[in-house]
């Protein structure tokens, strides 16, 4: 491997795991609040790419003459409270009413809750691959022989932003205090005169929040974007968040750029180191040996601890 292949994989690696990292700041929030795995996460992240891009596509219509990065980035702020606004809905409507419910439930529910945001993902946007529209800058930039465009910059740029600020918020303020008190006793953040509902419903905000900066993030990337998109990010950001220690909010930034790297070393490399039996299109099931090891041998993730049992 030659120097210049390296740093390639080094830096597709770490925009893929930047957006993972993100994604997994919304898992890991909801599970160390309540104990539950949001699977319907990664449909939030979809609907964050669909929104931004029919936002997007509105402007252009409507003649509006702006930067393209400026543009996106209008369209970004417009997507994050709607998206924002659906992760309380869920909340509301799908979760709340089966906190004192068996573990099963939760879950099933979750799936569920999946698979419904899919095809209203249908109904409004299609079956086809939604383009983005042609406003960004692709121009390639060369760094130590590797190619990057400035749209993967950014990407890298607001991401460790965001997660930086996140873990501020929840580590070093009012609100973050009472996140962290209802995550460890409800009852007794309830008797401080925390507003244990809101706190959770919040918490659901901000996960979605995330989510939608991270749909639009992956499809400036990709330059598109479909209504199965979240499943297969969803489940990577998972297999990120137990990789770092789910419930540990550091451990998913740390979970989304390992697995984010060690995937596209492994995309990379592994047509070479099988003689082309397998290719890059085989990636996917390393993010699943990665979450079945880490099951295996450290259930608790790289950063996590051991806690009893949630839902």
């Amino acid at each position: 491997m030659t120097s210049e292949i390296f740093m390639q994989l080094l830096l597709n690696g770490l925009v893929v795991g930047s957006i993972y990292g993100l994604i997994a700041l919304g898992y890991t929030m909801v599970y160390g609040i309540m104990g539950l795995i949001n699977f319907a996460h990664g449909e939030v992240v979809m609907f964050g790419g669909m929104i931004c891009i029919s936002i997007l596509s509105a402007f252009i219509s409507m003649g509006i003459d702006l930067p393209g990065f400026a543009m996106v980035l209008l369209a970004m702020i417009c997507t994050i409270p709607v998206c924002m606004a659906l992760g309380f809905s869920m909340e509301l409507i799908a979760y709340r009413p089966l906190r004192k419910a068996p573990r099963l439930a939760p879950l099933i529910t979750a799936i569920g809750l999946s698979i419904v945001l899919q095809q209203v993902a249908v109904i409004i946007w299609g079956t086809s691959y939604v383009k983005f529209p042609a406003v960004l800058d692709h121009t390639p930039i060369n760094i130590m022989g590797a190619v990057v465009t400035k749209i993967q910059i950014l990407i890298v740029v607001l991401c460790f932003a965001v997660m930086f600020g996140m873990l501020a918020l929840v580590n070093k303020t009012k609100l973050g205090r009472a996140m962290r008190s209802t995550s460890q006793k409800p009852d007794v953040a309830r008797l401080m005169g925390v507003n244990v509902n809101w706190i959770i419903s919040l918490t659901f905000m901000l996960g979605s929040g995330l989510g939608a900066i991270a749909g639009v993030m992956h499809a400036a990337n990709y330059d598109q974007i479909h209504y199965t998109t979240g499943f297969m990010i969803g489940l990577k950001a998972f297999c990120a968040a137990v990789l770092g220690g789910i419930g540990n909010l550091t451990g998913a930034v740390v979970g989304g750029l390992v697995l984010g790297i060690a995937e596209s070393f492994f995309a990379g490399t592994i047509s070479n180191i099988t003689n082309g039996f397998l290719g890059s299109n085989y990636q996917d099931i390393f993010s699943f040996f990665v979450l079945i090891m880490v099951l295996v041998f450290r259930p608790s993730g790289l950063l996590g601890e051991k806690q009893a049992d949630r839902a």
